[in-house]
């Protein structure tokens, strides 16, 4: 994606490039706008002019050569995002230059036992576009594989389609756990994933919905976005609530969208017998299970790891039919030269802040 008013070029050695401006991630609260060399297209590749961009925060990012990208720190960020196609390269028959996308960022090796099963997010090399190399949504240009590339139908906003990553984590999670019209529900925080899990599960007729969340302003949120109770397990009991609210049993099926070793273990004790606990947050630091927990109970936890191929597909096809209405999650909208002090600080300290969108051509 490419916007002519934001090209610069300089002279080299090697005569005439042209740059764009990159934010970059270096290291810890380290995070630098820089110019950088326009990518080029190449076969089967797809450059798009990046509009808008998601920003959730750091993540963890090589600090050697990561297997596929052969790239290291320091990258471009941004791996949620939309934009418009501005060049194809060979190859390529199914898209136009003007068509509105969104991005599909893993990157995998196709190879490896997971990938030839379908499950390119199990990939043993896998990484993220704006995580692990191959620039990032957080620049004014990037070049991504045709198999990255969505096409946005005319209902669904580039503003949205920057939304369409995290709401198939969501999507994700809901769709390969055990939840079934009908069951009830407990989700662990009210942050972005949270509240990308209650919508999933409105689409579906969810009709038990319980949220446990600190922050008063992600209670509101979790609230307007269809949560049917709120507990704060400052003040709540959640085991005891979730048990009241479940006819004495506890929930079928609880995710964890915080990370939090307290949140966990009254998640699980709040699961009915042969309930599930799905778990979808990326943990700081070690978790402990009471093994014991699941085992007398016939329990059962499982592991989410983002998505798959068809899951973005299924995201816009909800919000296009208007199951899903996710616009509200956007709560503020920044310039690129305003990522590190109204992107990434505001992220870490107002948590009325969801997702902060970052208009890179604006």
């Amino acid at each position: 994606m490419a916007n002519d008013l934001h090209q610069t070029a300089i002279q080299g050695a090697a005569g005439t490039k042209q740059t764009m401006k990159a934010v970059r991630f270096h290291g810890q609260r380290d995070i630098r706008l820089e110019d950088i060399e326009v990518p080029k297209c190449g076969k089967g590749q797809v450059k798009d002019e990046d509009l808008h961009e998601y920003l959730g925060g750091a993540n963890i990012m090589p600090t050697s050569p990561h297997p596929i990208t052969g790239e290291k720190v320091p990258l471009t960020l941004g791996h949620e995002f939309s934009g418009i196609v501005e060049e194809i390269g060979d190859g390529v028959h199914d898209l136009e230059v003007g068509g509105r996308v969104c991005v599909q960022p893993i990157i995998y090796d196709g190879t490896c036992g997971a990938c030839k099963e379908g499950l390119i997010n199990c990939c043993d090399s896998n990484g993220f576009v704006g995580l692990s190399g191959w620039g990032g949504g957080l620049s004014e240009h990037v070049v991504v594989p045709r198999a990255s590339i969505i096409s946005l139908p005319d209902a669904v906003s580039l503003e949205v389609g920057a939304l369409i990553e995290p709401l198939a984590v969501g999507w994700h999670a809901v769709k390969i756990s055990p939840f079934k019209s009908g069951d009830s529900v407990l989700i662990l925080g009210g942050g972005p994933i949270g509240l990308s899990v209650i919508q999933a599960l409105k689409a579906r007729g969810a009709e038990k919905i319980i949220v446990s969340e600190i922050a008063p302003q992600r209670k509101d949120f979790a609230k307007k976005f269809g949560a049917h109770y709120v507990l704060d397990p400052t003040k709540d009991d959640i085991v005891a609530k979730c048990r009241e609210l479940c006819g004495g049993k506890g929930v079928n099926v609880a995710f964890d969208a915080a990370g939090v070793q307290a949140g966990l273990n009254s998640a699980i004790l709040a699961t009915r017998a042969r309930g599930t606990i799905v778990n979808i947050a990326v943990w700081e630091k070690p978790a402990t299970v009471n093994v014991n927990d699941l085992v007398f109970r016939e329990r059962k936890y499982l592991g989410i790891a983002t998505y798959v191929a068809g899951d973005f597909q299924e995201v816009i096809d909800a919000i296009a039919s208007g199951d899903m209405k996710p616009a509200p999650m956007i709560t503020l909208k920044i310039k690129l030269n305003e990522v590190e002090e109204k992107g990434f600080k505001a992220l870490t300290t107002d948590k009325g802040q969801v997702k902060i969108l970052v208009e890179v051509s604006a």
